[in-house]
């Protein structure tokens, strides 16, 4: 049986695992990610306003048509290699 949870306030998910989930078309206010790890996950189409980026490493990523302050990265990518 698969259960649609909606909303989750003031909760601690500290060291918490996830694997096999869909959060597809969820909504993050408020949360903080710092130290966690990402790997195998779609984030197509996901949008982030006013997150802390520093010292993110990315690896084996998809970057088509992925753009950081409306510069696709793909052209900031070539730049930088020329």
């Amino acid at each position: 049986m698969t259960k649609h949870l909606s909303k989750f306030e003031a909760v601690s998910l500290t060291e918490a695992s996830f694997k096999d989930v869909n959060l597809k078309l969820s909504s993050f206010t408020d949360v903080n990610l710092a130290g966690s790890s990402f790997s195998d996950v779609s984030l197509a189409g996901a949008t982030f306003h006013n997150v802390d980026l520093s010292n993110i490493v990315i690896t084996d990523a998809k970057l088509d048509g992925m753009l950081i302050n409306g510069i696709l990265v793909t052209e900031l990518l070539r730049v930088y290699g020329a």
